[in-house]
């Protein structure tokens, strides 16, 4: 007897393919629009092929951006993540004091971004800010609104307080998922700290780690309402990131074309990054598997 393959599961997935066309693919193709034309208004649009995408690969306004951009990022995975393993390996692992050092590790977590903007612009003020007023008492002569390398300290310094607690609490998760049975090997063996973290502790935490890294580069590439509130781009363009410089493009000169294909290649990078990372994690629960 031949059984006939029931279909009418689609129907339920039909809703969500509904709502991520109108949500995703009908603005994508929007953009698409404007990055190949040109227009003078009135919905008259005239076809300019890739010459959008030329000028944008040869801006040097684009190179600075991506400049700063990738340093950022870099700058912030090299301390959040280490940083983030050292607090998850030095946090209780049971009893009330572990649930609350998990509680007050989500607190910065639950912070709107334009909120946590706010709270860093005051907080770093000389006159009323508690940091900007004790950098000042001590000699220093901290201002972010006017120096660019305050300006570059207090926005790393403001997303290492925010996203911190993100890696921590996935590599947390990572090492409360370790049997008991390898720390008990490792104490009959007297292996040292290091080595356990070498090659217990590490070796465990390698999926929830790529994880945490794939999170907050794609974070830390499309960062907007946070520097934009602190420095708004300044001073000058010391802190004008990718997503800031493409917003003063699109709605305060008003360049469409241009942004739009600048945000189509903004797009490929961080889908490129996100495939590379996603093949990563796969080929190693691959290998873990095996």
């Amino acid at each position: 007897m031949i059984k006939t393959q029931n279909n009418k599961a689609w129907f339920l997935v039909l809703p969500v393919l509904v709502l991520v066309a109108f949500s995703a693919v009908l603005p994508l193709m929007t953009v698409v629009n404007y990055a190949v034309n040109d227009t003078f208004g009135n919905n008259q649009f005239f076809w300019v092929g890739l010459e959008w995408f030329e000028e944008m690969v040869t801006s040097s306004r684009l190179h600075d951006a991506l400049g700063r951009q990738i340093l950022f990022s870099a700058i912030i995975l090299a301390i959040e993540v280490p940083l983030g393993i050292y607090i998850a390996l030095n946090m209780p692992k049971s009893g009330f004091w572990a649930s609350f050092c998990l509680v007050l590790m989500s607190l910065p977590l639950l912070i709107p971004f334009n909120v946590v903007g706010t709270i860093w612009q005051i907080f770093g003020r000389v006159d009323i800010g508690l940091l900007g007023h004790t950098l000042a008492a001590l000699g220093f002569d901290y201002n972010y609104t006017n120096d660019p390398f305050d300006a570059w300290m207090t926005v790393i310094v403001m997303d290492v307080w925010h996203w911190t607690s993100l890696v921590a609490l996935l590599a947390y998760a990572g090492l409360q998922s370790i049997p008991q049975a390898y720390y008990q090997a490792a104490r009959i063996d007297q292996a040292s700290r290091w080595a356990v973290f070498r090659y217990i502790e590490l070796p465990k935490m390698k999926g929830v780690l790529l994880i945490a890294i794939l999170l907050r580069f794609m974070d830390s590439f499309m960062i907007y309402t946070e520097p934009f509130v602190v420095t708004g781009g300044g001073p000058g363009n010391s802190t004008t990131f990718l997503s800031i410089d493409l917003v003063k493009m699109a709605i305060g000169q008003f360049d469409l074309g241009p942004a739009a294909a600048f945000s189509l290649m903004y797009f490929l990078v961080i889908l490129l990054v996100s495939w590379v990372f996603f093949t990563v994690m796969t080929n190693l629960d691959r290998q873990e598997s095996k």
